[in-house]
């Protein structure tokens, strides 16, 4: 059975919520329920009752009206303890609600304001994703992947620790993945047009910046054909001698391995260029 006491506490409860429920698109509460309109300015209520109906909205779906709400606390009720866990809570319901740019600030404000707070890993972690969830396909502009790689990083080596870290990195590596592919496709772009010169220059980013990424291997083909394309075959036969040490599974060293061999040439390290180079540090280690 349920205590006297803890039916009044329930009837308060019910009581507070009822009123609090009583909200209008105005974003105040109203008293007497649905049908008595008078406004009840939301100075008459404490900073946990607005922050109860935070979480009501949140609960409801209603991301912009709990984001209001909890920005009223820090508003209402400013160094509060409450106003602590209200600007956390508004960073995630604006990002629940898409609204990046809100969702950033309140996580940059809660970082600046609580530094130490166990909850700042959390709003570190919400300020990249305002980032990382923004990412679009490859074809657009990628200075958000930038944003997200930098805001990403600052998770992962100031919080290395927290839960959030983990995931900053399985996140890192997709967006840094997702440059590799910008520069693969731009490449591919040149080539299809013979603008060799150009796509090698691409290619080359994606081996000596981004050579940890699945692209890769790819991007050794490419410069296969591509210096093939310009009769440099000492750059196209040590692109190939790279693809057969570290990707002969693949479907590129075959590629690769037909186009050098059907010219009677070999898969093998020659010259002195930048891929002989790559080469070379790899054979000591030093690459990938």
């Amino acid at each position: 059975m349920i205590r006297g006491k803890s039916i009044s506490r329930l009837a308060t409860v019910l009581a507070c919520t009822a009123i609090l429920a009583a909200c209008g698109n105005s974003g105040r509460p109203t008293t007497g329920g649905f049908f008595n309109q008078q406004e009840v300015p939301l100075e008459n209520f404490t900073a946990q009752q607005i922050f109860e109906r935070g979480e009501f909205e949140l609960e409801q779906d209603d991301l912009s009206e709990a984001a209001f709400y909890f920005s009223e606390i820090e508003r209402l009720y400013p160094y509060s303890d409450w106003a602590r866990r209200a600007l956390i809570m508004q960073a995630f319901a604006y990002h629940r609600d898409r609204d990046y740019p809100n969702s950033r600030s309140s996580a940059q404000r809660f970082i600046d304001f609580y530094p130490d707070d166990e909850d700042a890993a959390y709003a570190q972690y919400l300020l990249a994703l305002s980032y990382y969830d923004q990412i679009d396909e490859i074809g657009r502009d990628q200075g958000l992947t930038f944003q997200a790689l930098q805001s990403l990083r600052e998770v992962i080596e100031r919080y290395p620790d927290s839960e959030y870290a983990k995931s900053s990195i399985l996140k890192f590596d997709l967006a840094f993945d997702h440059l590799a592919a910008k520069e693969m496709e731009i490449g591919r772009f040149y080539l299809r047009r013979d603008n060799f010169a150009a796509s090698i220059n691409r290619f080359r980013v994606v081996v000596e910046d981004f050579q940890t990424t699945t692209h890769t291997p790819e991007a050794l083909h490419r410069l296969v054909e591509a210096y093939l394309s310009l009769g440099l075959t000492d750059e196209a036969q040590t692109a190939g001698a790279i693809l057969g040490y570290n990707y002969q599974s693949t479907e590129w060293y075959d590629d690769s391995y037909k186009l050098l061999t059907g010219r009677g040439l070999e898969m093998r390290a020659r010259g002195n260029n930048w891929l002989a180079q790559v080469y070379r540090q790899m054979i000591k280690g030093r690459w990938l």
